[in-house]
């Protein structure tokens, strides 16, 4: 069903359409033309309930392959003075989609991948594990502050993930600030990557932020929607923390386009944020299709709340396989009652017993895609725009395989909070790592979007 109903205004889409396919014919004509007339449509993005502006369509339309290949073809033409390094950050869902596809193992994909990128032109390509890790460290610790405060704060608890722009994206445009105040304050690993790349990477080449171009492939669409965010923009150094998103599949027409089979590419390691280190194997966090935080926050919770060590988490399926609950007892009583929520189906169910009072969850991890990041419509779909079964089920067996990495045994990640972040409690943490959320006026000019 629609999520909307609202009367569409044919006025306003067919001025939005021609605003966003209008290409100014006075461009420069330059070796990848060819390459970046692959075109995003709105319909492929999962926010709802008319929540995109005509602006903020033409912004995202300028996310794509040509806007890439404008700073490529730059860094070529023009004098090195206004050279930009092109750094790309790609994600740990997208790595299990290019292993099935060229039938790869996960390290060959990644190596792969960096060498294709690199043979393009790019300078550097990071993993954002890392950046996974700050994200899932600061929601760990905003969980337990929260459950702590939950007599004394209305909106404490429960806590909904803030990692996926898509849910994020409709609890501010169409919900109010009932659902907002409940969201985590931690940024997703994309933004936090983009404060890495801006912030302590940029420091330690010595480069002003807006000299790097950071680009980050991604599962889904509603990421080039995040990276838009207002406060994920520094005007001091007139930079955004990524400039672009690509997904998966848009890196894939690329090679398509280029005739390049991953096969053929050389293998080339992925660089890391420290020094002139190289990453080893690719690693991954707890989650069957995503960055894992239902399971690291409970385990967490569990040790810091009760003095309980849970090794293995056992999920029980509810209403349908997408909607999941794991439960702690302790002294024959229930005291932590988790939930994993994926697809606007179970959203939607969630949001109205939350209304209704009848909301007995403390943490819900909250991604739009039904089956997770894995089954983002950036990747794994048909020619058709349906999921394609099989492939997913690759790559959800290429990702289980993936070892699994605990966030706090990473020793980098140790020593920036100490050196580059002046500490775990500093108010340097708060402003690099965590942002806010709150209900957003509709805009009278918004376009339809069905999901």
């Amino acid at each position: 069903q629609e999520c909307s109903k609202k009367q569409k205004n044919d006025d306003t889409q067919s001025t939005s359409v021609d605003a966003l396919s209008s290409n100014n014919g006075s461009e420069e004509k330059n070796e990848f033309d060819t390459l970046a007339n692959a075109k995003i449509l709105l319909s492929d993005c999962l926010a709802c309930d008319s929540c995109m502006t005509v602006e903020e369509g033409a912004r995202v339309f300028q996310q794509n392959q040509k806007e890439f290949f404008r700073i490529l073809n730059l860094n070529k033409k023009c004098d090195t003075s206004k050279h930009k390094i092109l750094a790309v950050s790609l994600c740990p869902q997208s790595l299990p989609y290019f292993a099935a596809k060229f039938n790869l193992s996960v390290n060959e994909a990644a190596k792969r991948l960096c060498g294709f990128l690199k043979s393009l032109g790019v300078h550097y390509v990071f993993d954002t594990t890392i950046a996974a890790d700050f994200s899932i460290l600061e929601s760990q610790r905003e969980f337990v502050q929260r459950y702590q405060r939950r007599n004394q704060e209305e909106h404490a608890l429960p806590m909904f993930a803030s990692a996926c722009p898509g849910w994020i994206r409709y609890a501010e445009r169409v919900l109010t600030n009932l659902v907002t105040s409940h969201i985590c304050t931690a940024k997703s690993p994309q933004q936090i990557m983009g404060s890495l790349v801006k912030g302590y990477f940029a420091k330690q080449q010595n480069l002003s932020p807006d000299k790097i171009f950071h680009v980050v492939v991604a599962p889904c669409y509603d990421k080039k929607l995040e990276a838009l965010r207002e406060d994920f923009y520094t005007a001091l150094y007139n930079s955004a923390e990524v400039d672009c998103v690509l997904t998966s599949g848009e890196i894939v027409q690329i090679m398509e386009q280029k005739d390049v089979s991953m096969k053929d590419v050389t293998e080339v390691a992925v660089d890391s944020l420290f020094d002139d280190l190289k990453e080893g194997d690719v690693v991954r966090h707890d989650g069957k299709r995503s960055d894992g935080y239902l399971e690291h926050i409970f385990k967490h919770a569990a040790k810091e709340l009760f003095g309980v060590d849970v090794k293995e988490i056992t999920y029980k399926a509810l209403k349908n396989k997408d909607f999941q609950e794991v439960t702690l007892e302790k002294d024959g009583e229930t005291v932590l009652r988790f939930a994993a929520a994926y697809g606007f189906r179970n959203i939607q169910n969630m949001v109205l017993k939350l209304k209704k009072g009848k909301f007995s969850y403390h943490f819900v991890e909250v991604l739009a895609c039904p089956g997770g990041c894995l089954n983002g419509k950036g990747q794994a779909q048909t020619e058709d725009g349906k999921p394609d079964k099989a492939l997913l089920a690759q790559m959800e067996e290429v990702y289980t395989a993936i070892p699994v990495r605990l966030p706090e045994t990473n020793v980098h990640v140790q020593r920036m909070y100490q050196d580059w972040l002046e500490g775990m409690d500093s108010k340097k943490v708060q402003d690099t790592l965590h942002t806010t959320y709150s209900a957003v006026n509709q805009s009278t000019s918004s376009l339809d979007i069905k999901w």
